[in-house]
């Protein structure tokens, strides 16, 4: 029985068929992260404008996240991510396994900083040994650690064959508690993000979201409805025969 979101996809894909046009190619690993506040009586998320000089996706509404960094899999981290979220990253991977995992997860914590301003981990001392030049300085020159306990695994998605840009993306959310320091100057009408807004999940679905975000955040929804737990199935949305489909990882 196929799933409405998965159809949704599916029809949005179809008005835009016109433009598999380009040759094929394997999706490129990213990550994405989605900040929720769920100490109010609505749950809100953190939302941020990307630039209308953008070629992708200008002037969408997105969460934080980008491709993974060298630096990213050898960055030291407080805690691991739970078991059940290792096994549903290395879920329907030939290779990587648990450490391409961890490294997709690092990866979303330090996109988030680097396009919010938001630092997600614990303070530690003393710091162990890492990368503390490059991306990652800023954790260090903090003493924060980012904190991988607190990273939830809330679904998959790759970008449909023969299109100019395709994507393997993990959404990830944490909860705003995770965060250790906010950082002013990292969004503005000259930056990745030129602006940033908590909404609740009904205000979200009426900006100007890529139908993906709609899906995810209708899966964010039902996962604080069904409590937040790191044990949740996790959707995996993928194009068979021209078709989405929803798999449970």
């Amino acid at each position: 029985m196929s799933d409405p979101r998965a159809e949704r996809l599916t029809e949005y894909v179809s008005g835009v068929s016109r433009e598999r046009k380009w040759p094929n190619q394997r999706p490129k690993d990213a990550a994405t992260l989605i900040v929720i506040d769920r100490s109010g009586a609505e749950p809100k998320v953190l939302m941020g404008k990307r630039h209308a000089g953008h070629k992708f996706m200008p002037g969408k509404f997105v969460f934080p996240g980008g491709r993974i960094e060298t630096d990213d899999r050898k960055m030291p981290a407080h805690g691991a991510l739970a078991p059940r979220v290792e096994e549903a990253l290395a879920a329907r991977l030939v290779r990587g396994g648990a450490s391409r995992g961890r490294a997709l997860a690092m990866t979303a914590l330090r996109e988030t900083y680097e396009e919010t301003g938001l630092m997600v981990g614990r303070p530690a001392e003393p710091l162990p040994k890492g990368p503390s030049s490059g991306s990652w300085a800023p954790f260090f020159e903090k003493a924060i650690l980012p904190d991988l306990a607190a990273v939830h695994f809330i679904g998959r998605a790759i970008t449909p064959p023969r299109r100019p840009k395709r994507f393997d993306t993990r959404f990830f959310a944490i909860d705003r508690e995770a965060i250790a320091q906010e950082s002013p100057g990292f969004v503005g009408p000259d930056k990745e993000l030129v602006e940033l807004a908590w909404v609740d999940l009904d205000e979200a679905r009426k900006l100007d979201l890529p139908p993906i975000t709609v899906v995810m955040l209708e899966e964010l929804e039902r996962r604080t409805e069904e409590g937040f737990g790191h044990d949740l199935p996790v959707p995996f949305y993928h194009e068979v025969r021209r078709r989405f489909v929803r798999e449970l990882l």
